[in-house]
């Protein structure tokens, strides 16, 4: 039960990383450019944001494991 309340108010980052993830895996099936230098150097850059993001998330829930630590 503990572990919920570290996670509820992640919520909104949680959707928003699958959102990203619908929009990489909707780009690769539908949007792709033609050219194949152009469309690897955008997956590249989705796939990097993904895990910029997703590092993001994992500090965020670090600091409040941190912070509610304290009290």
């Amino acid at each position: 039960f503990q572990l919920f309340i570290y996670f509820t108010p992640m919520k909104k980052q949680l959707i928003i990383y699958v959102v990203i993830i619908l929009a990489f895996v909707a780009y690769n099936q539908f949007f792709q450019v033609q050219d194949e230098r152009v469309n690897s150097v955008i997956n590249i850059l989705f796939a990097s944001f993904l895990f910029l993001y997703i590092g993001y998330v994992a500090y965020t829930v670090l600091k409040r494991l941190k912070d509610t630590g304290k009290k």
